[in-house]
């Protein structure tokens, strides 16, 4: 009966068993999604691929061109982004903290291409379970003023 009983607690280790093909592991992990999950860099040099190579934002902001990009972030890109809450894209408050004017405006504008050779691009991609950014088409002015708007974010 002892032996029977220790057979039995022994058997409950750290013991891993096959079943239809599957290998099942009894042992405790660190959660593998967190380790997996690499940390996407901040840089504030990288400007990205695409048609902007300089922006320097002006020190006030430009109401008439906060007031277009709002709407045209409301009309496009909810979709995706939410102000201040990770959704199927990454959220936009504070995004100048974390990436170029330059950087922003090409992945509004050049997201196909920032997606293939951009490495934050490429780490957010991964982060966003390989959601890509759509390109919406939108004129160079056009993404100024969504620029414009994040800036009041």
């Amino acid at each position: 009966m002892v032996l029977a009983l220790g057979a039995m607690i022994a058997s409950c280790g750290d013991k891993k068993e096959k079943k239809d093909g599957f290998e099942v592991s009894r042992t405790k992990t660190e959660d593998t999604k967190a380790q997996a999950k690499e940390e996407v860099p901040v840089d504030m040099d990288n400007k990205g691929v695409g048609p902007i190579t300089s922006l320097e934002f002006p020190d006030e902001i430009n109401d008439e061109m906060v007031a277009r990009g709002k709407a045209k972030f409301e009309a496009i890109c909810v979709a995706c982004h939410m102000v201040d809450q990770r959704m199927i894209g990454p959220a936009l408050k504070g995004v100048y903290d974390r990436r170029s004017p330059e950087w922003v405006m090409n992945m509004i504008l050049n997201p196909d291409g920032m997606l293939k050779e951009d490495p934050i691009a490429k780490a957010l991609l991964k982060e966003y379970n390989n959601a890509i950014m759509l390109n919406q088409n939108l004129t160079e002015d056009e993404a100024r003023d969504v620029a414009e708007y994040l800036r009041t974010l």
